[in-house]
């Protein structure tokens, strides 16, 4: 039974990760890094502020990646991944726009 299930695994994991392997694939993942990263950045700049931060950087790879996804969903026209990333991605924009104001505007803010 447990080797059933094994292979049965196997099997998916081949069929998901190398028999469907193609560009939009790999897009695709590269997008889920981008997007991923943006995690890795916040968690870095809080840990060297002493304190949770949010930086412009964090704002960046959610565009970017939120993009990539975005675009991954509507070739593949996969509608949870284009619903899940089409307001989000205007969101993040959004958050850029007030930030770059803000500073404009000479307010001090915690996002750098």
């Amino acid at each position: 039974m447990l080797i059933q299930y094994g292979q049965a695994l196997g099997n998916y994991l081949n069929d998901v990760f190398v028999a469907k392997f193609d560009f939009w694939l790999a897009f695709g993942m590269a997008a889920q890094l981008v997007f991923g990263a943006r995690f890795l950045v916040q968690w870095i700049y809080s840990e060297r502020a002493g304190r949770s931060v949010v930086p412009m950087a964090f704002w960046f790879f959610s565009v970017g990646g939120g993009l990539m996804t975005l675009v991954y969903g509507i070739v593949k026209r996969e509608p949870v991944i284009i619903l899940g990333q089409a307001l989000p991605t205007v969101i993040y924009v959004r958050n850029i726009m007030l930030i770059l104001k803000s500073r404009a505007d000479g307010s001090q803010t915690l996002d750098r």
